[in-house]
């Protein structure tokens, strides 16, 4: 695995930032995005897509990450910000937000997808599928989802009953079935599908009313 041809060099060369996110697909909890850049003299062995790796393997490359790249930051956009701007907003304003918090500043950013935020402030190039093709995009989506779910896990014990520390949130047989036994909590997307039919469900005046 290489990285695309801009070099990850340390302080005085190119800076290049690997961008990725957690959180797009559940039906609760917020929207995580990481941006990393990697330490070529310094390299973490054991990086891939967040989603291949176990929980245990994933705690740990974060901690490596977090120890030896030259740089990283975590952001999150809250359940509320989700339904104001929509999924898809909230992940593009995500991504720019990881970049622009990263110290040192990259000269570039390498983005997991097919689109490339605004506000980015350097050039940036969409990698489809590149948490599996690029090591910075793969470190981005382990911190990502790292923090995701030590959130969820938070969530868990705040909300018990949903089993959040089980599915992370997702769309679950089990999560919606106790979506429809007890409703939607202050932490679900209610400009999701699933979680506006427990609403309606729930109050049904105010389902007819959206």
């Amino acid at each position: 695995m290489t990285e695309p041809d801009v070099p990850f060099k340390g302080p005085g060369g190119p800076l290049g930032a690997g961008v990725d996110e957690a959180g797009a697909g559940p039906l609760c909890g917020g929207l995580y995005a990481a941006a990393v850049v990697l330490d070529p003299d310094n390299p973490i062995a054991g990086l891939n897509d967040s989603k291949k790796l176990s929980a245990s393997a994933r705690e740990a490359l974060a901690v490596r990450i977090r120890r030896q790249a030259l740089g990283f930051a975590v952001v999150s956009v809250a359940v509320e910000e989700i339904d104001r701007i929509n999924i898809l907003q909230a992940r593009m304003r995500a991504l720019a937000a990881a970049v622009n918090a990263l110290q040192p500043s990259p000269d570039c950013a390498f983005v997991d997808g097919n689109r490339v935020p605004a506000g980015l402030p350097c050039r940036a190039e969409a990698v489809v599928q590149g948490d599996t093709k690029v090591p910075a995009i793969m470190a981005a989506s382990i911190l990502a989802k790292v923090a995701r779910d030590q959130e969820m896990l938070v969530l868990d014990r705040v909300f018990p009953g949903y089993g959040l520390a089980r599915h992370k949130g997702y769309g679950t047989r089990a999560h919606l079935t106790a979506l429809a036994q007890l409703g939607p909590t202050p932490i679900h997307r209610r400009s999701f599908a699933p979680v506006r039919r427990a609403l309606a469900a729930q109050n049904p005046a105010q389902g007819e009313e959206r």
